[in-house]
């Protein structure tokens, strides 16, 4: 699959989100994390409202098609909630997403918490594992770290 010519990338911060985005962003968040991957928990953690959390999503035709958050996690910026819709996997949409993030982040140093599967993607984009790995919802997970100043 490949992008499709009206993948449009938005960047808000909450309170500049339109409230049908937010639904559908939560939504998709919810069909992926908790009912594909069969994890019971509490998507709407309490971190989407914080001001400094910025929201990426690429949208086509009102559709969200692949998402992430960064958070201000004093001193470095988080990045989670990397989500593809999907009937959009496969199209490069979450490499593009992640590639904006580091453009968004820029020097500051960056921290993700990774499906450990998904190690090698990550660290195509300068990301490397910094520490052990660990289970999050029965899903091994790998804390990984992108700092440019290093």
């Amino acid at each position: 699959m490949h992008p499709e010519p009206h993948d449009e990338l938005r960047v808000a911060s909450f309170r500049d989100l339109h409230p049908t985005s937010l639904y559908k962003i939560l939504k998709l968040r919810s069909e992926v994390f908790v009912v594909e991957q069969e994890c019971p928990y509490l998507d709407p953690d309490g971190r989407d409202d914080e001001p400094g959390t910025r929201h990426l999503w690429f949208e086509n035709d009102g559709e969200i098609r692949a998402y992430l958050r960064i958070l201000d996690d004093g001193g470095v910026e988080r990045i989670g909630r990397v989500v593809t819709a999907p009937r959009a996997r496969g199209a490069g949409l979450a490499g593009r997403l992640i590639t904006e993030a580091i453009t968004v982040i820029g020097d500051r140093p960056s921290v993700l918490d990774a499906q450990a599967h998904l190690a090698g993607f990550y660290g195509r984009y300068g990301f490397t594992v910094n520490g052990p790995e660990f289970l999050e919802d029965g899903i091994p997970h790998v804390p990984m770290i992108r700092d440019r100043r290093r």
